[in-house]
């Protein structure tokens, strides 16, 4: 895996992906920024988020549920001093889908936090990762995703 970052001006960076994708990062204003893009620590959960995400769908999927949505919402606290580390991640996972088995969603989240997320296992070297969810059905005329 590579990535390039390359500074803009001021506190602002364009981030590149090996796989040819691209994120505006920029410091808060106080620091320098003039808030053009996220901040990198946002970028770090937002990948977390996005990776255990991946791993939810991925694995309901998988054992046959009819998922037709899946939103991660994240909150979480850093150390006061530096270096600012996470300290405390919460996962709130709202899946949507038609007679969903709450014991499979839950395997599904509980798979991906101890073994499939490399992004959640990294930050739970430093942070406390806590998850819960809630489930959803869906609408009558709401299709599962492929």
């Amino acid at each position: 895996m590579q990535a390039r970052i390359k500074w803009v001006d001021g506190m602002a960076f364009v981030g590149e992906s090996g796989s040819g994708h691209a994120i505006v990062m920029d410091g808060a204003p106080e620091a320098g920024g003039r808030n053009l893009g996220i901040r990198p620590m946002e970028a770090v959960l937002i990948g977390a988020g996005a990776c255990t995400s991946f791993d939810v769908v991925l694995i309901l999927k998988k054992s046959r549920e009819q998922i037709t949505d899946c939103v991660a919402e994240l909150t979480a606290e850093r150390a006061d001093t530096d270096p600012k580390v996470f300290t405390k991640i919460h996962v709130h996972f709202i899946v949507t889908g038609k007679n969903l088995n709450p014991r499979q969603v839950e395997r599904a989240i509980k798979l991906s936090a101890e073994k499939y997320c490399s992004a959640s296992i990294m930050l739970a070297k430093t942070a406390q990762i806590t998850h819960d969810f809630e489930i959803r059905e869906a609408l009558a005329d709401s299709a599962p995703r492929e």
